[in-house]
């Protein structure tokens, strides 16, 4: 049963190494990234899964790395290597490296020094279909008496002229309308965000955010909204669910 979830943006540039003199332009959010784990390690979980945006996971749509699955920044330019939880490396899991999003979600626990409970992984189709997302969170959800979800993913990267898919006029409001769902703990409109916009707008935390809604069906959490900014015109959003 899901008992607590954090929200939280992926860029790579959330690592201050792979920021470098940026760094400072993210540290609000970094903050609020820790203040989300505090409140998953307060709900005491036996077992921590962390969903995450992938590119190609697979015919399944989803991919599992185990705890100690190995990942790192290396493609940014930077000698920076994390793992999955404190765990060692199962039998396979060093020969497949840890998607950009899970990586970044590494680091984070790391930094948190999290040690609560057993980490796992998920990696998730960015265009994963919402009634499969659906499946995939009461899957997650029953893998543990007390389940709590780590899920990262970013909104719209067309909210200037200067983002990556360039500005679109839609991209404020679907932000906005992802804002408000994570920060109410509103799985009805998590669950009905629509799939093509997303695409779209290059949202590639549509899909984690629909496992959330999922993985919720059969509690009642309280949301609370703890940030939430377009820098580099990307929307990132963190919020936690309790």
């Amino acid at each position: 049963m899901l008992v607590a979830a954090a929200v939280c943006p992926c860029p790579p540039l959330l690592v201050p190494a792979v920021a470098a003199g940026a760094a400072p332009e993210l540290d609000d959010a970094r903050a609020a990234c820790l203040d989300a784990l505090g409140v998953l390690a307060a709900a005491r979980p036996d077992r921590l899964v962390v969903v995450g945006p992938e590119a190609d996971p697979g015919a399944g749509g989803t991919l599992t790395y185990p705890e100690g699955a190995a990942g790192g920044f290396h493609g940014f330019g930077v000698d920076l290597d994390v793992r999955l939880g404190a765990g060692g490396a199962e039998d396979g899991a060093a020969a497949r490296a840890l998607p950009p999003s899970l990586a970044v979600a590494a680091w984070l626990l790391q930094r948190a020094d999290w040690a609560d409970a057993p980490v796992e992984g998920v990696g998730v189709a960015e265009r994963l279909a919402p009634e499969r997302c659906s499946e995939v969170g009461r899957e997650l959800a029953a893998r543990a008496p007390r389940v709590a979800l780590l899920v990262m993913g970013d909104g719209s990267a067309c909210r200037t002229v200067k983002a990556p898919g360039y500005l679109d006029e839609r991209a404020a409001g679907f932000d906005e309308r992802a804002a408000r769902a994570l920060g109410t703990a509103d799985t009805t409109a998590l669950a009905a965000l629509d799939a093509g916009l997303a695409h779209e707008l290059k949202a590639a935390g549509r899909a984690p955010w629909q496992v959330l809604a999922g993985a919720a069906h059969s509690a009642s959490p309280a949301g609370r909204l703890l940030y939430e900014d377009a820098p580099y015109g990307v929307g990132y959003l963190v919020a936690v669910w309790s």
